[in-house]
């Protein structure tokens, strides 16, 4: 459990790090609406940075959202299943399709952005575009990043099948009926006599 904790940790923390990236592209696209409308200067470079950083982060921010299990699950039915049965199941769609797909991303990922920095390719949308190859590079990070938060997912699928529960995650993501029935629950033991609470 504490190899997988340490992965869950470096997946929230990049995700968190990568986070900050909306501030940025905040600023450049206020920035970008100022020069345009106001100083009648639109810049060379906004347009390009900020499809850059939108594409950055929600890539970078996939391995956090399969630590904390915040990912769009197509569970209609599976969720209903004995718990073994989800695990599973869960492992063979990591190991039939999880894996072989980003391990790829992670093989081509890596060629395609080793071509783009030995051309120094640069942005054509836009003249005078900013360098591509850094974006590029996010390509092989996050499946390098989603390769090792697999492992961690991987683990958890066979714990869960040997012990018959799910192992525990991170406390970061929660559904918003969570911290209401918590709320609930400490409002009516706040209000329950001393002598009634055993």
């Amino acid at each position: 459990m504490r190899v997988i904790f340490f992965i869950d940790h470096i997946s929230t923390w990049m995700g968190k790090v990568f986070a900050w990236s909306i501030l940025i592209l905040t600023f450049v696209v206020s920035y970008e609406v100022f020069m345009r409308y106001v100083m009648g200067a639109p810049t060379t470079w906004a347009y390009d940075t900020s499809y850059m950083l939108y594409g950055t982060l929600f890539m970078m921010a996939g391995a956090y959202a399969l630590a904390h299990n915040a990912h769009v699950r197509a569970d209609v039915v599976s969720r209903y299943f004995p718990v073994r049965v989800q695990a599973g199941m869960d492992l063979a769609l990591y190991l039939v399709f999880f894996y072989p797909g980003i391990l790829a991303l992670l093989f081509y990922g890596w060629d395609f952005f080793a071509l783009s920095y030995r051309q120094n390719e640069h942005s054509s949308y836009t003249p005078g575009g900013p360098p591509v190859y850094p974006y590029k590079f996010v390509i092989p990070a996050c499946s390098a990043l989603l390769a090792l938060q697999g492992l961690a997912e991987v683990s958890r699928c066979v714990l869960c099948l040997k012990h018959g529960k799910w192992p525990r995650r991170l406390g970061d993501v929660e559904e918003i009926a969570i911290p209401i029935n918590k709320q609930d629950e400490i409002l009516s033991a706040q209000q329950t006599p001393p002598e009634d609470r055993q």
